[in-house]
């Protein structure tokens, strides 16, 4: 099976697989899992922070810092394609009574900071109170400008606000701009990473903060339901995640901008490779072509993409090029037919 539909299809190499079999655990609600507590010094350490908190999800760890940070009443500020906005069950409205203010995004997945300024609320009874500013690097593949982030730093310093960064790709924007993790995750005073995109991983993410805001994040946790035994199944393969999966996602990118030439080839078919930035193909395809047809054509073939008429394809450590090949040769023949 090829399967195009995200990053999240990623399946445990075989040495994770070894690697949870042979984890040392413990309860790690009581604190007592050795393979967590040593994930989260790591990750701590390794991205400027305090301490960190191993989570089940993405949308959790994102849910908790927005919890951790912000009181009932508060609000954040973050885009209007943000995936903790957008695609992440209303969670900080139904579960923590913060109220997201969604700014426009900008072409390149930027907030304009005239905007958000427009969008803090004043001292007043009337208004919940402008705690946060979210922003999300990669967007829709799209990797925010360093230049972008010292200056959003600065926004959330002069507006007192805190400034947390939903990274569920943060590594792909690194490994795009080729420089260190830290140099992304030094502007923020929180940080997600997801470890089960494109790092490979099973199941996992990492909230990552100062040691006040993570004490406050683990007990959301708990109440949340997100308390696990002995996690350190999962954590042993986040490791590897971290430490042996970063620097092979500049294949992903290159297999992305490959495929997204091959497209271009096609009648029907139109990808802007400048937008290709990471891991992510988004391709405009004619309207006289049926996509949900074409999809179903491609399965039968083992082949897997999410019909739409502006289609998002994801590279990831379980697509290599020969994939891509086959990919566009059963794409021309479903067509055809």
């Amino acid at each position: 099976m090829i399967d195009f539909r995200s990053d999240t299809v990623t399946r445990p190499s075989e040495k994770m697989r070894t690697a949870i079999a042979s984890a040392l655990v413990g309860d790690d609600v009581y604190g007592d899992d050795p393979t967590v507590n040593h994930l989260e010094q790591f990750a701590a350490q390794r991205h400027g922070f305090a301490a960190a908190l191993f989570c089940s999800s993405g949308t959790q760890a994102n849910l908790l810092a927005l919890m951790a940070h912000c009181e009932r009443g508060d609000e954040y500020l973050c885009g209007q394609q943000a995936h903790n906005y957008k695609f992440e069950g209303g969670g900080a409205a139904v579960l923590g009574s913060i109220q997201p203010q969604p700014i426009e995004n900008e072409k390149d997945g930027t907030l304009d900071f005239a905007k958000l300024a427009a969008a803090i609320k004043p001292n007043d009874p009337h208004f919940a109170r402008t705690k946060l500013l979210s922003l999300e690097n990669t967007i829709n593949g799209k990797v925010l400008p360093l230049s972008y982030l010292a200056k959003a730093r600065e926004f959330v310093n002069q507006h007192n606000l805190k400034l947390h960064l939903d990274g569920a790709r943060v590594y792909n924007a690194a490994v795009a701009q080729n420089v260190d993790i830290t140099e992304i995750t030094q502007h923020f005073d929180s940080v997600s990473i997801c470890l089960s995109k494109g790092l490979g991983a099973p199941i996992g993410s990492l909230l990552l903060g100062d040691e006040q805001l993570i004490a406050k994040a683990r007990r959301w946790r708990k109440v949340l339901g997100g308390g696990m035994r002995q996690a350190g199944l999962l954590a042993a393969a986040g490791h590897i995640a971290l430490t042996e999966n970063v620097a092979r996602l500049a294949d992903d990118h290159a297999n992305a901008r490959y495929l997204g030439e091959c497209l271009n080839e096609l009648s029907g078919f139109e990808v802007n490779i400048n937008h290709t930035e990471t891991n992510m193909v988004f391709v405009k395809i004619d309207p006289s072509i049926d996509v949900h047809a074409l999809a179903s054509a491609l399965k039968q073939r083992d082949i897997l993409v999410s019909p739409s008429n502006l289609m998002r394809l994801v590279m990831h450590l379980d697509i290599n090029r020969s994939d891509i090949e086959l990919f566009i040769q059963c794409l021309k023949y479903s067509l055809k037919g």
